[in-house]
């Protein structure tokens, strides 16, 4: 009974009301405020407190959350196991375009391999990702960098992929074979947000030429950014497998960058210290295919 008190707690504090919570949980909001005073009773603190229009946690509630998060976490963890992983709730955490480009027809193939699994992506940051899987928040993230290393965290690479200047296909540069990042230089850029790994990546290497990037546009979304490019906005830096329809149709041009562009990966991270069932095994193989 106490985890799902505990469970009541995390989504009050998620939600930020008892009512919001009681309807997320389909309880009646009476239960919810009972459930809460059961589970201060069991602590001895007061866990919750009223702040404007809402609730959010005291510092009792703030030490207890994360424990109660990991409990929650292990408790389905078990299950899983016992089960062989073949029910309940599978977790990826992705960034958008991942999320967007690479997992879709991967997840349609697992889903039919295990309809019992219930699939959850939850979109984020690379730094939200990692976060997530290490407080087991996610059971697996998918992120696009250099090489990820972790002492916690299992990182598989998937595959290499390349990174592209994408221009209109009437661009002056888009017939080019190869460019530099420093050709860049005074052209207006359409980018992706600011938390995104080859954004800094391309930023870095044109402040280490000393240029001084013309950002004229950014976008949380890839078709933003692919929209902006093909009405004649700016130019664009994204990775491959974002770009392949419209590469085919040709409705853009994607101009490889000359040299070396560190090495940006498809990487699936994990727990190295969780035990996994058949199910997610299957899942990492699925992760792995074409």
């Amino acid at each position: 009974m106490e985890l799902t008190y505990l469970r009541t707690f995390c989504e009050v504090v998620t939600c930020g009301s008892y009512t919001r919570a009681a309807e997320k949980l389909g309880y009646a909001q009476s239960s919810i405020t009972a459930q809460i005073a059961k589970l201060e009773e069991v602590y001895g603190a007061v866990l919750l407190e009223r702040v404007g229009r809402g609730m959010t946690p005291t510092f009792a509630g703030k030490s207890l959350l994360p424990y109660a998060r990991q409990m929650l976490a292990l408790n389905e963890e078990v299950k899983e196991i016992i089960s062989g992983g073949s029910k309940g709730i599978l977790t990826i955490s992705a960034i958008e375009t991942l999320a967007a480009y690479f997992l879709p027809h991967r997840l349609h193939r697992y889903r039919e391999q295990y309809p019992g699994i219930q699939l959850r992506v939850q979109p984020g940051s690379e730094v939200e990702i990692i976060t997530a899987v290490k407080e087991k928040s996610a059971d697996f993230g998918l992120i696009f960098d250099t090489r990820y290393v972790s002492e916690e965290l299992e990182s598989l690479v998937l595959r290499q992929e390349q990174l592209f200047i994408i221009t209109h296909p009437e661009h002056p540069l888009a017939h080019q074979p190869e460019l530099s990042l420093t050709q860049l230089a005074g052209e207006p850029l359409i980018l992706t947000e600011d938390t995104c790994t080859y954004r800094r990546y391309l930023l870095d290497e044109l402040k280490q030429a000393g240029i001084s990037p013309r950002i004229d546009m950014e976008f949380g979304n890839l078709e933003g950014i692919k929209q902006a490019v093909k009405h004649q906005w700016g130019t664009a830096f994204l990775p491959g497998y974002a770009i392949e329809e419209e590469r085919r149709q040709g409705s853009i041009s994607a101009i490889p960058i000359v040299g070396d562009t560190k090495g940006f990966y498809i990487q699936l991270i994990y727990r190295k210290d969780r035990v996994l069932p058949p199910a997610y095994n299957d899942f990492i193989k699925q992760m792995q295919e074409l």
